[in-house]
């Protein structure tokens, strides 16, 4: 009986793995499509669509999908499937501010999916403008401690970061984050290049201007909001000022 339980519970967990898996494709290939829909298909020329295909080819994405995706959002193979970008605001438990970024083709079944949710765990969708004053929606670039480690003259990469338009270099155990304006970004990756810095991700993010704190049992709830968020595959990413 133990054994089959255990086989059960393998099961169960690999089939949650490739549902995630799975998930993952489909929000990196819409964000792929959507660029390639607003700026073209060519990625040296439509820096939302490199910033897209980068990401997709870190989340392991296989080549095949992404060329596809971008030929649908270029209208090369067109299925009548047009997405478009949607952001929601929202509290979620105990009035923690809520970000969500969606990808649609079509908004009322996302509003409707959202709103379920919010409401599952004790929130509340909120009116434009409601949540977005508590964030900055700046670039973000996260560099991973062993790339930094390749940078031989840092004070002097730094302030070349700086004059890139990098307005604040955070510090963390696992690497650093260079925040800049969002009018910045491809500036500050291509000064990131020049040094042979490769962020290991890169974009565009709502970053909370104070965070708040809660308790272990409030961040349990906030957590199974998350997730269950994140299962959608209308929902890009969720921010949250926690």
């Amino acid at each position: 009986m133990s054994g089959h339980s255990k086989w059960s519970k393998i099961q169960h967990k690999k089939g949650r793995t490739d549902k995630a898996r799975s998930n993952l494709f489909t929000k990196l290939l819409r964000s792929v499509t959507l660029a390639a829909q607003e700026g073209g298909m060519d990625p040296d020329m439509n820096f939302s669509l490199r910033l897209a295909v980068e990401k997709a080819k870190a989340g392991n994405v296989p080549k095949d999908n992404i060329d596809r995706a971008i030929k649908k959002g270029g209208g090369a193979a067109k299925d009548g499937v047009v997405f478009e970008e949607v952001v929601y605001e929202g509290f979620g438990p105990h009035g923690v501010a809520l970000i969500i970024e969606a990808l649609t083709d079509n908004k009322n079944r996302t509003v409707s999916e959202i709103k379920h949710l919010l409401a599952k765990s004790g929130g509340s969708l909120a009116g434009p403008g409601s949540v977005q004053w508590q964030f900055d929606h700046v670039g973000v670039a996260r560099i991973s401690s062993a790339a930094l480690a390749t940078a031989p003259h840092w004070e002097e990469t730094q302030l070349r970061l700086m004059d890139a338009g990098v307005l604040d270099i955070i510090h963390k155990d696992d690497g650093m984050e260079c925040i800049c304006a969002k009018e910045d970004l491809q500036q500050v990756l291509g000064a990131l290049q020049e040094q042979h810095i490769f962020p290991s991700e890169s974009g565009l993010e709502w970053v909370p201007k104070e965070s708040v704190t809660v308790d272990e049992a409030v961040g349990e709830m906030i957590g199974d909001l998350y997730d269950m968020l994140e299962e959608n595959d209308d929902v890009r990413d969720v921010y949250m000022n926690i």
